[in-house]
């Protein structure tokens, strides 16, 4: 079979998403590869379908369990003979997977970074063909990335102790310029095929709320949204024991993950979301990677992140079937207080110490400040993640918070000299909070012992509300006029350009203006669904009968998907996705050819699953006519 066929007939897509054919066609063509993709756009395409095609073994390098499992399950789903080893396995079935390898049983082999020097592991390799290796979140190599691993430094001495040098591919979806360059140089990929692919996910919706009562407004948003399987992070094990607790008392079906937790549970709670028994995960950030759940419709932030890369990462957990599915996160002070904790305990990196360590800090600092800023900035939220990657979009997508507010341009010109003023005159000596209390009049403990009730600019704004001023402040700041230090207690101190500002007086000080948010937002848009991105659009007739997640004839599709994969112990989403239901619901398919166009349905799964939805379309179609 070609590629185009192997995509058919295996994965049910009638053409390749953006970026995956030029990848296949270069590791194909033995050339090294480097591939920056979203999460979601397709990256184990782009080393499964040559790995197909390829005469001897691929093996995927991989940090992550989760990954491999799904990915091995997927894979012998579908026909393909995959194997995994890592440390999931008993000492007897690593044996026993590595027997069944050297007899050239699988095609694909997941292996753990960790395994690649062992005795074991090297004496096969060093006698069975190898056709390719292709690197999982390669961005792992890079210490100045943020999920730096020292295993994945073995990956080049590695292959060096192969007989025969195989193409290599990596492949990430978090990557900095500078990570990116990592990847090249601490791989030593050879002359490789460079693919970005952009980061933009148009199917995501994404927001912040300033929510005083966090667990209220998840509450609320799990009552709108019934039966849909998301993801809500926290930033601690504390967090997540408090809200998962809460979440089953009111009768959500909700289970917790955590590094705290015994091996035991983990699994079982994993499975348990996988298999949609408890379609709810609150967990720490030690879920979710690698997890390849197609079907999750929204990942909730309790907590703010440490950084863009690693809210990009967990935010793209959603939606990876393409259909739409929403991101928000729920921002407080504090998260920037344990963030800043978090940094300066730096168990992440243990290996490094002096200016090494010192030097990954400040780097942490600067990513938690840009990420604070994503919080609080009043432009385009996708478009700020974009440009935070390196890309640049229009600065309205029409499907973030802000973008659905309607604005006003506020004159915040005397507020901007206030805060400088202040700031000056009390020595540029104290944190944002103390700064934004003296302003308003605050009588606050640290106000009057630092005796800054007797600033001339004391109460000089007492008639905003402190969350307007702090908007301000994080205005000053992204616009240079006013920085905030990278200390144990960051400071705000007033740059060249702020002082500058400060001094210009009457006609001569040009008016500084900010967009503020009005208070009642746009009706959110209830959006056609982004494209699949896989060029696939069904040929059968067309119907009302509601393509919409939730409605009667998509519940009847994920009864029979759901009874499917209790029956063949898989999850749901590896007999057919959401977005494959949701376009079954539109078209109705009346013949195994209109059922082959539906997106999602390839030859194989059509001979396993196929007949049996054909005859729920067809109940589902005439009971639609009989209306």
């Amino acid at each position: 079979m070609d590629k185009y066929q192997i995509l058919k007939t295996y994965y049910g897509y009638d053409a390749f998403r953006d970026g995956q054919e030029e990848l296949i066609d270069c590791l194909l063509a033995g050339q090294d590869v480097c591939g920056i993709m979203p999460t979601g756009a397709g990256k184990s395409v782009c080393y499964q379908v040559p790995a197909l095609m390829l005469p001897a073994i691929t093996l995927v390098i991989s940090p992550l369990i989760s990954l491999m499992k799904d990915q091995v399950r997927a894979l012998n789903q579908m026909g393909v003979h995959a194997a995994y080893l890592n440390s999931s396995l008993s000492f007897p079935q690593y044996k026993k997977a590595l027997a069944l390898a050297k007899e050239e049983r699988y095609k694909i082999i997941y292996v753990a970074p960790e395994r690649l020097l062992t005795e074991e592991f090297l004496d096969f390799c060093t006698t069975a063909p190898i056709s390719m290796v292709a690197v999982d979140e390669a961005h792992c190599v890079s210490q100045w990335g943020q999920d730096f691993r020292p295993s994945y430094l073995k990956i080049p001495e590695f292959i060096q102790c192969l007989a025969k040098r195989p193409v290599l591919g990596a492949f990430t979806a978090t990557a900095t310029k500078e990570v990116r360059q990592d990847i090249v140089r601490m791989l030593a990929l050879s002359d490789p095929h460079m693919t970005v692919t952009g980061f933009d996910r148009q199917n995501l919706y994404f927001e912040v709320r300033h929510d005083r009562d966090k667990y209220r407004g998840i509450r609320e948003y799990l009552l709108s949204h019934p039966g849909n399987s998301g993801i809500i992070y926290c930033a601690t094990r504390k967090n997540v024991e408090e809200v998962c607790d809460r979440l089953c008392a009111d009768g959500f079906p909700a289970t917790r993950y955590h590094a705290g937790l015994s091996d035991a549970e983990r699994y079982a709670n994993q499975e348990a979301f996988t298999y949609d028994d408890r379609p709810v995960m609150v967990a720490t950030n030690a879920f979710g990677m690698g997890i390849d759940k197609s079907n999750v419709r929204f990942v909730l932030h309790y907590n703010m992140p440490k950084n863009m890369e690693s809210y990009y990462q967990e935010a793209g957990r959603a939606g990876r079937d393409s259909a739409k599915a929403d991101c928000i996160l729920f921002y407080s002070g504090q998260d920037v207080i344990t963030n800043q904790f978090f940094i300066e305990q730096n168990r992440d990196n243990e290996e490094l110490t002096g200016e090494a360590l010192e030097l990954v800090r400040q780097r942490d600092r600067e990513r938690l400040k840009k990420m604070t800023f994503y919080c609080h900035t009043q432009d385009c939220l996708r478009d700020y993640m974009l440009r935070y990657f390196g890309e640049y979009g229009s600065n309205f997508c029409g499907n973030c918070s802000n973008c659905l507010h309607e604005f006003e341009t506020v004159d915040i010109s005397q507020i901007a000299t206030d805060l400088i003023g202040c700031i000056l005159t009390s020595g540029m000596r104290y944190g944002v909070n103390v700064i934004l209390d003296a302003l308003r009049g605050s009588k606050g403990e640290k106000v009057l012992r630092f005796r800054l009730n007797e600033n001339r600019y004391y109460g000089s704004q007492s008639a905003e509300t402190i969350v307007f001023l702090r908007q301000v402040l994080n205005f000053l700041v992204l616009n240079d006029y006013l920085t905030v230090t990278d200390d144990q207690y960051p400071i705000v101190k007033v740059k060249e350009k702020g002082l500058s500002y400060f001094k210009e007086d009457g006609d001569l000080k040009p008016v500084l203006t900010m967009k503020a948010a009005k208070k009642t937002p746009v009706t959110r848009p209830e959006d056609a669904d982004a494209s699949d991105g896989q060029g696939k659009s069904g040929k059968g007739k067309k119907r009302s009968a509601s393509a919409h997640a939730g409605s009667a004839p998509f519940e009847a599709l994920r009864r029979l998907r759901t009874e499917i994969a209790r029956a063949e112990q898989v999850p749901p989403y590896i007999v057919f996705s959401d977005k494959t239901l949701e376009a079954m619901c539109v078209m109705l398919p009346q013949t195994r050819e209109e059922m082959l166009t539906v997106h999602g349905v390839g030859e194989l799964k059509y001979q396993k699953y196929g007949e049996r939805f054909l005859a729920l379309c067809r109940e589902l179609a005439g009971e639609e006519d009989a209306l």
